[in-house]
């Protein structure tokens, strides 16, 4: 049975030959039959003879041993076994050798055969059958592995600064581009980025976005972790007059901020030099290594107060001992104030000059209009107090003080004549400075003997030039009372004959105000009328700018009063000043007459010519 199935498969292996049939004669198709094949019938004899069953097991194991099971998208390590221009071959232990680009090994120039590498299984068969691996991909897929691992473990990763980017730095980490934030960078602000470009930096991932595969680095927490420790150890042993090294780590116009180790604390701006120091810029800089000694800080040492010009001697204990009152100083303005200026004869070694010591002009009143900040100049100690360091200055005493000539009895003396220049103007009157250190005072009222003046402005302005005649001089009070006025003979002598009761003149309406109106007279005189004596003979009142004819009623040569009356032209009935005659009385025209004709006896001829006018005059309106 067998030997007859032998001779079936012998028949069946020849039938290719047995199919080929000449050309000129269509082939016959044989039908197919289907069968399983039987094993058993195929004569073994001889094939594994002699094998063991455990032999034989050990034997397919060895076998299968040398073939790989593979899975596609999956990371695998091959060796490289020969390259050519475009593809590199590599075997993975796969039943056939890989393709990977060339390309993807440009950062490996040294590469050759026997090399391992990583690859990325894309495909076991492509469309030719041939196995597609990438390396490109196997970097990918590991390094993010390598970064997840690394933030799940908090690992300390080698990075590459590649570039700078808008508020950090790109950093390069298994391949992947990272975000390093500035403020992620150090533990002090960062200025210039562009010094850690092409550089390796240590850091550690703190964030993973997988949506948008972005990952965040950081190099500050490293830092912070080193000083810790340091920081704890710094405050542990902080004390008092400590003296410590720090750098300063940021500037403001008030002070600077030092980092001690970890540790920030404050160098006040006044605790820099035992000189003045407008801002810390001026003698400091950012990122500068200094020493401070420690002065104060809380119970919870988060605020540390340092200073650094305690480690100096204090200038005033270096001051020279000739240097007392009296003594001539130089030196340079370095604060000017409402009150006077700071003179620094040496570092830290400042005193003060008052306004009022600056000039013997009494019109001084803002030290900036006299000295400014940089302005170099020599003075006079007044004071000193060394133990409480203070020192008071003087500027004008390096000149003489005017008031001490020997000639200003005679050159000020009372009725002398003087030009000056008006300094400074007040309610009561204007200061007038005849020379430097010589003012005298203008009260308002001997300002003019015409014009009212209720406020100097009204008559000059600062500034401006003014003859003037010395009324009083008081050279132990430094005092002198000038008048402007007096340089003329008063008018109001002749107003009193010009101006007598009853007669008439044009006036002017000017300005109305409570109880009347007041008036311009002849020779810029000024007079007054009350709302009684404005009524005009039609029933309304005079108005202003109105120019009609009022008639003197009251006259004051000391007071320089003139009371007027509109009514009195044409009637009996006036208003007299209240205290100047009483209240209302008839035939008012008849009694200012009588008085101009009891002063007759002392008027002049011309006076009485135009008084006997005015009288006939209003005579004549009576009948």
């Amino acid at each position: 049975m067998a030997e007859e199935k032998n001779e079936a498969a012998e028949q069946a292996a020849q039938t290719p030959e047995v199919n080929e049939t000449p050309k000129t004669e269509a082939p016959v198709a044989a039908p197919v039959v289907e069968e399983e094949f039987d094993w058993d019938a195929i004569d073994t004899k001889g094939f594994g003879e002699g094998y063991s069953d455990a032999q034989r097991a050990e034997m397919e194991a060895l076998y299968a041993g040398t073939l790989n099971t593979v899975e596609e998208k999956k990371v695998l390590k091959g060796t490289v076994v020969s390259m050519t221009s475009r593809d590199v071959i590599v075997n993975i232990g796969f039943k056939s050798d890989g393709l990977v680009s060339a390309s993807e090994f440009r950062d490996t120039p040294d590469l050759k055969a026997g090399d391992e590498v990583e690859v990325y299984l894309e495909e076991q068969e492509d469309n030719n059958g041939q196995l597609i691996l990438s390396r490109r991909k196997a970097k990918i897929v590991s390094a993010w592995e390598n970064i997840q691992k690394s933030y799940e473990q908090d690992l300390v990763i080698d990075g590459m600064v590649k570039r700078r980017t808008k508020g950090g730095l790109i950093v390069d980490i298994f391949g992947v581009e990272a975000f390093l934030p500035g403020s992620q960078i150090d533990v002090k602000p960062i200025r210039d980025f562009d010094i850690f470009v092409d550089k390796k930096m240590e850091v550690k991932v703190v964030k993973i976005n997988y949506t948008n595969d972005n990952v965040v680095v950081s190099h500050k927490v490293l830092i912070e972790k080193d000083l810790e420790k340091q920081k704890a150890q710094i405050l542990e042993n902080l004390e008092k007059g400590q003296v410590l090294e720090g750098v300063i780590k940021n500037m403001t116009n008030f002070g600077v901020f030092i980092d001690l180790g970890g540790v920030d604390g404050l160098l006040h701006i006044t605790d820099i030099s035992w000189g003045r120091v407008n801002h810390p810029d001026e003698v400091l800089s950012l990122d500068e290594k200094v020493n401070v000694v420690v002065l104060d800080f809380d119970d919870d040492k988060k605020r540390i107060s340092l200073g650094m010009k305690q480690l100096s001697e204090h200038p005033w204990d270096s001051l020279a001992a000739t240097t007392d009152v009296g003594t001539q100083v130089k030196g340079k303005i370095v604060n000017v104030a409402d009150y006077g200026a700071f003179l620094e004869i040496q570092p830290g070694v400042e005193g003060l000059i008052h306004v009022s010591e600056m000039s013997w002009s009494q019109h001084l009143r803002n030290p900036q209009d006299f000295i400014k900040i940089g302005d170099e100049l020599e003075a006079v100690v007044l004071t000193i107090d060394r133990e409480e360091r203070k020192m008071s200055l003087g500027i004008k005493q390096l000149t003489e003080d005017p008031w001490t000539k020997q000639d200003v009895l005679t050159k000020y003396a009372v009725g002398t004549d003087h030009k000056g220049t008006v300094r400074n103007l007040t309610n009561f009157g204007l200061f007038i400075e005849l020379e430097e250190g010589i003012d005298g005072l203008v009260h308002v009222s001997d300002l003019s003997w015409t014009k009212k003046v209720k406020h100097p402005s009204e008559f000059v302005q600062v500034g401006e030039e003014l003859e003037v005649k010395v009324l009083e001089l008081d050279i132990d009070n430094r005092r002198l009372a000038l008048g402007h006025k007096q340089l003329e003979e008063n008018p109001w002598d002749a107003f009193e004959d010009t101006f007598a009761i009853g007669s008439t003149h044009k006036c002017t309406v000017n300005t109305m105000i409570d109880k009347g109106a007041l008036l311009e007279l002849p020779y810029g005189l000024e007079g007054f009328a009350s709302m009684r004596n404005l009524k005009k003979e039609d029933g309304s009142k005079a108005a202003i700018g109105e120019a009609l004819d009022f008639v003197v009623i009251d006259f004051s040569k000391d007071e320089r009063r003139i009371a007027l009356s509109h009514v009195a032209t044409y009637s009996d009935e006036i208003e007299k000043p209240s205290g100047k005659g009483g209240n209302k009385k008839k035939g008012g025209r008849n009694i200012a007459i009588d008085k101009v004709n009891a002063e007759a006896e002392r008027s002049t001829l011309g006076d009485l010519d135009a008084l006997s006018a005015l009288k006939e005059q209003m005579e004549g309106g009576k009948k």
